[in-house]
């Protein structure tokens, strides 16, 4: 008896994903780091005290950059989810990744303020204020779901100990405070009476807890340095990451102080102006401390064979935060010493823009930065920062 001839047997399911699927796989999300780091460039040189030719040209360029590079990495974290759904959720139990879910809600918020602030040049105020409303609802609600949902993992799933504590820990509770510094700008584009005054209370609240969450975490990290010794190499640029929490809260500050005249009643208004500088100085002033602080452990870091990884994009976003900061307190003090900082913070700020961007990029034609970790190795690999998990890379 004849039978039917068999036909031939399908590929894996593994195998037969394309190429751009596959390379994804070890796509984390600490990725979105890149561009936090690209749009902080864009907004925080648009507002500096000093206006070259060709700056706000520059910025804007910057700032379309940032949201091209939104665009391809959320589509490439689309397929990740996709195509690798058990690597996805083994980020999300993996203390060291599951904290950089927040890189992804301040990416969303970065680019958004960045469109109102320098982006209205090129699309126009009407679109920029809708991509900006857009960007910044999605990125609060994901940052306040992240503030809550990495933490209880931490506590319930993960397994940590004081000796693990990490700078890493805080991206998922700053979040919240970088909706409540690029919150302030919509306000007035809200109808007038209740709707801006609810904006405006709603960024405030962000700001208590961002700030309260943070004076939780930053003791354990201060003490596990003391007593447990430096991080590993690769994970030292990570201390930059401490700076976003005191540059982002001086920064809001200054913003509620600069939109709270007519929103709120007079003698609350006043008191967000008295807010932006005794609050303010004092933190900018920790704020620099924490500078020279983590600059020296760097400097040890990079004599004792520290590679490129990237965590070198903590240099960027958080140091961006600092001059944010500053300049708001330039304004509402009117001393040039902040102007200074602002302007010098600016230097740093673009060139480990520029150096992380060059190593990325090698890194992506190399293709080290997407590849699998070596099997059965411990120490990190050049390129990728990983120690315990892909959360350098």
């Amino acid at each position: 008896m004849l039978t039917a001839a068999r036909p031939p047997h399908p590929l894996p399911r593994a195998t037969a994903h394309l190429p751009r699927a596959t390379a994804v796989r070890h796509l984390g999300p600490n990725w979105y780091a890149t561009v936090m780091g690209t749009a902080i460039v864009a907004t925080a040189g648009a507002a500096l005290p000093v206006r070259p030719p060709g700056l706000r040209t520059a910025c804007t360029a910057v700032w379309a950059l940032s949201l091209l590079l939104l665009l391809a990495l959320l589509a490439a974290r689309a397929l990740h989810w996709r195509h690798h759904r058990d690597q996805a959720r083994a980020h999300l139990l993996d203390p060291a990744v599951a904290p950089f879910y927040g890189c992804l809600a301040m990416a969303l918020l970065a680019v958004g303020g960045g469109a109102l602030t320098v982006g209205a040049d090129w699309i126009g105020t009407g679109a920029a204020v809708a991509l900006d409303a857009v960007l910044f609802g999605a990125g609060t609600v994901v940052g306040l779901t992240v503030a809550v949902a990495v933490p209880y993992l931490m506590a319930v799933r993960h397994r940590v100990g004081a000796g693990q504590a990490s700078p890493v820990w805080l991206l998922p509770v700053v979040a919240p405070m970088v909706s409540a510094a690029l919150g302030p700008p919509l306000v007035p584009h809200l109808p007038p009476g209740q709707p801006r005054e609810t904006l405006l209370l709603a960024c405030f609240a962000m700001f208590g807890l961002s700030l309260l969450a943070t004076l939780v975490m930053l003791p354990m990290v201060f003490g596990r340095l003391l007593t447990a010794g430096p991080l590993p190499l690769a994970l030292t640029p990570t201390l930059f990451l401490v700076l976003g929490p005191l540059g982002q809260s001086t920064t809001a500050v200054g913003k509620f102080a600069d939109v709270a005249p007519g929103v709120v009643a007079a003698p609350y208004s006043r008191g967000f102006d008295v807010l932006a500088v005794l609050y303010g100085v004092p933190v900018m002033g920790f704020a620099l401390l924490w500078l020279g602080l983590a600059t020296a452990h760097v400097v040890r870091a990079r004599r004792h064979g520290m590679r490129f990884a990237m965590t070198w994009w903590a240099f960027t976003f958080p140091v961006g935060t600092c001059v944010t900061g500053a300049e708001a307190l330039a304004r509402h003090t009117g001393l040039l010493a902040y102007d200074g900082i602002a302007i010098g913070l600016y230097v740093v700020l673009v060139a480990a823009w520029a150096t992380a961007a060059v190593h990325t990029v090698r890194g992506l034609v190399s293709g080290e930065l997407l590849a699998a970790p070596r099997p059965g190795s411990g120490a990190p690999r050049r390129g990728t920062g990983r120690t315990t998990s892909d959360a350098g890379r």
